[in-house]
């Protein structure tokens, strides 16, 4: 089916075209005829197969079609949405759909200024894209309301729940224009009884559409299982990059640890990566994944914080270096990749550590995944060796991988090799200078090794022990 066979006003088509959109996807082609009559949406339906322009479209096309609407302290259009990744996500897609209608489009999550997102948020936007925390926080301090809300999307309703967000979405809900002055499209990767509970709680009769077949898995997607052992799962990684060196690379590890573990090794072998993980900050996180999606990034190392949500053209393989714990999990990695149609690898090795898992994942996707021969010719094992420590943080301690900060940079190792780049040294150890003399002194706060430089004095042939 053609966007042009569909009631969509002349200004969104535009917006189509100028996305590259041509035909409708199979989740376009079942949804888009009802929503745009106005009806009420609850689609289940698998990532990567259009569900973001289908509810664009749709309430992009009406709002155009509905008298002129002022302006005010209500959006007209509300999207919730799990993630800050996936808030981007929807917004890139929004003005790149809806430029030529020239609707102001606004997103609002964690990570990035708060007040200037406040101050914006109070000149009045046409579409709100957010997360729910954040949504919550300027509602409640009255920023904006939703009393007049005309439409509202829930994406990946089912990952929020997940994510225990379900109060924070009854929350505004109950704060919403009733459920019939507004059309609510709720999409979610499956239709669990509580995300039913919320469509009949809170929508008006939504049409319900099941759009994922018996087998879970993207039918474009190709799947390869290794088993390996822990010793030789780095070596079979760079065989498998060297043997399909011009892939563009989103892989997987189960451990924040693990993923800085993998992107610190595959630098040193020669092979660019960046890796994010749930503390990373806000702005590097985005310019990773905008480096990754404009493609001068070749490879991503990332947690399960980037295994949902994100529309990354062109990824041609993932690797699940470390294998999901949760069957979901797998269905949700492997897919970033074969997006809209198009196909990809996926690539699972499953070592001692993580094996136990796999009988489950092919229970859940209905199929068994290809076992592929690891050989010797496969692995990798003249790579560089290097060791790994925990990204600092302030301190070689900080143990970020764990999540949790040592005793010894709480008493000031910090502030200890801060006043040692203060005073010009090389960032040296308690003991190691000549005020010690040969014992070593435990790390001292900032205000007390300032005055200790200022004070004293090494002699020569005398000491103070």
């Amino acid at each position: 089916m053609k966007f042009e066979e569909l009631n969509i006003h002349d200004k969104i088509l535009e917006g189509i075209r100028a996305a590259g959109f041509s035909e409708c996807t199979p989740v376009q082609a079942r949804t888009l005829p009802a929503a745009l009559e106005g009806r009420d949406i609850a689609a289940q339906s698998q990532t990567g197969t259009g569900k973001t322009a289908a509810f664009l479209i749709t309430v992009f096309s009406r709002m155009l079609e509905q008298p002129e609407f002022k302006r005010g302290t209500s959006p007209r259009v509300l999207i919730i949405a799990p993630t800050r990744e996936l808030v981007v996500q929807i917004e890139a897609e929004a003005k790149l759909i809806g430029g030529p209608a020239g609707f102001k489009i606004m997103p609002v999550f964690g990570g990035i200024d708060y007040m200037k997102q406040r101050e914006e948020l109070t000149k009045g936007v046409d579409v709100l894209i957010g997360t729910p925390g954040r949504l919550i926080d300027y509602l409640k301090q009255r920023v904006y309301n939703l009393r007049k809300t005309q439409f509202l999307v829930i994406d990946e309703a089912d990952r929020l729940f997940d994510m225990g967000f379900i109060s924070d979405l009854r929350f505004m809900l109950n704060r919403m224009s009733t459920y019939d002055k507004r059309q609510s499209l709720l999409f979610s990767a499956t239709l669990s009884n509580r995300v039913l509970e919320l469509c009949y709680e809170h929508m008006n009769m939504p049409e319900r559409f099941i759009l994922t077949p018996d087998n879970i898995t993207v039918e474009q997607i190709e799947q390869e299982l290794y088993h390996v052992g822990s010793s030789e799962k780095f070596g079979l990684l760079l065989g498998i990059l060297r043997r399909e060196p011009d892939g563009r690379y989103l892989i997987f590890c189960n451990t924040k640890a693990a993923t800085e573990r993998l992107e610190l090794y595959l630098n040193a072998n020669n092979f660019e990566t960046a890796g994010i993980t749930g503390d990373l900050p806000q702005k590097k996180r985005m310019k990773v994944l905008t480096r990754f999606k404009d493609g001068t990034l070749p490879i991503l190392v990332a947690t399960a914080v980037a295994s949902r949500g994100l529309h990354i053209d062109a990824v041609s393989h993932v690797i699940n270096y470390d294998l999901p714990e949760d069957p979901e999990d797998y269905v949700h990695r492997i897919g970033r990749t074969a997006r809209a149609g198009a196909g990809g690898k996926a690539i699972c090795l499953a070592c001692e550590k993580y094996v136990h898992s796999l009988s489950e994942i092919e229970e859940y996707i209905k199929q068994a995944i290809p076992t592929m021969p690891v050989t010797d010719e496969l692995i990798v094992t003249d790579y560089r060796k290097v060791r790994f420590y925990p990204k600092k943080k302030g301190s070689s301690h900080d143990k970020r991988s764990h999540g949790t900060k040592t005793k010894r940079f709480a008493s000031g190792q910090g502030s200890q090799q801060q006043d040692a780049r203060n005073h010009g040294g090389a960032g040296k150890s308690a003991g190691s200078g000549p005020a010690s003399h040969g014992s070593e002194k435990p790390a001292q706060p900032r205000r007390i090794m300032k005055k200790s430089h200022s004070i004293r004095q090494p002699v020569a042939g005398k000491s103070k022990h």
